[in-house]
């Protein structure tokens, strides 16, 4: 965890393992105790070297994390999802600050630790592409003949309608979804992010070089697609520069309401019918 340089890690406390008679009676157990006394202590000690998938070095170390995992299970282990929910990771880690490190633009007034909601998602979204390829060029090279697995990604998307009928809202519903599953999809089918990504960010979308794009073209073997609803979308006005934030570069508005009130009214006419 440190060499990867992550900020913050939930661990549970056994009941037993604390108190092995489930109750007061007989005592604590003075090694549990000692255990959780020393891996407390060993995270107050952890010292930030790279803020997460900010830096590019974190690459390198995914990869050797990658390499030990696929030794020592991947005789048994035969599907590798690589990264779960890019997306999640990247919005909500670095643009809105829900998900540690909590980076996030002050002007979000949340208590965020630092960050910049315009740019760092776009960071590390690159960062997680390109751990992602390089981890499955790995693989391909140095496992998969012998261990006869599979690598790919797990990615996370609603689903967008367009609102009307109108062009603008149908323009929108398209670009809502490149700059959700596009975002992560198009880089490993293309080797290069959506044409509307990369018009309306322009210089503050990274590049992949072409050694890069070659790589990740056709890195996968699957595609899982974590799906949880619909969106109604419409078409939004450009945000404003000194509020800039990966959440709202999309231009669009989104919403449940109308399709929420929509199934509703659907189930009704069934229910009556029925």
């Amino acid at each position: 965890m440190k060499s990867i340089g992550l900020q913050a890690y939930r661990f549970s406390l056994s009941w037993d393992g604390i108190l092995p008679n489930g109750t007061v009676e007989g005592g604590p157990n003075q090694e549990g105790i000692e255990y959780y006394n020393n891996l407390i202590n060993e995270l107050l000690a952890l010292k930030r070297e790279y803020v997460g998938f900010l830096s590019p070095k974190v690459v390198k170390d995914f990869v050797a994390y990658a390499d030990v995992c696929f030794k020592h299970f991947g005789d048994r282990v035969q599907h590798w999802v690589t990264i779960n929910e890019p997306l999640s990771y990247s919005l909500f880690a670095y643009g809105t600050g829900m998900m540690a490190p909590g980076q996030c633009s002050k002007w979000m007034n949340l208590n965020c630790t630092g960050g910049d909601s315009a740019t760092e998602p776009y960071i590390v979204a690159h960062n997680l592409l390109l751990a992602h390829a390089t981890t499955v060029k790995l693989y391909r090279e140095k496992y998969q003949a012998i261990q006869k697995g599979k690598t790919g990604t797990a990615h996370v998307s609603q689903w967008g309608i367009p609102l009307s009928d109108s062009k603008q809202d149908h323009k929108a519903t398209r670009r809502g979804m490149d700059f959700m599953l596009g975002w992560f999809m198009d880089p490993l089918a293309t080797g290069n992010y959506p044409r509307s990504m990369r018009a309306i960010m322009k210089k503050q979308l990274p590049k992949f070089s072409k050694e890069e794009s070659k790589m990740l073209k056709g890195s996968f073997d699957f595609v899982g697609l974590n799906y949880y609803t619909t969106f109604y979308v419409s078409n939004a006005p450009p945000s404003n520069p000194l509020f800039s934030s990966s959440t709202t570069d999309s231009r669009t508005n989104a919403s449940r309401k109308q399709f929420t009130e929509t199934k509703s009214t659907i189930y009704t006419i069934v229910k009556r019918n029925s």
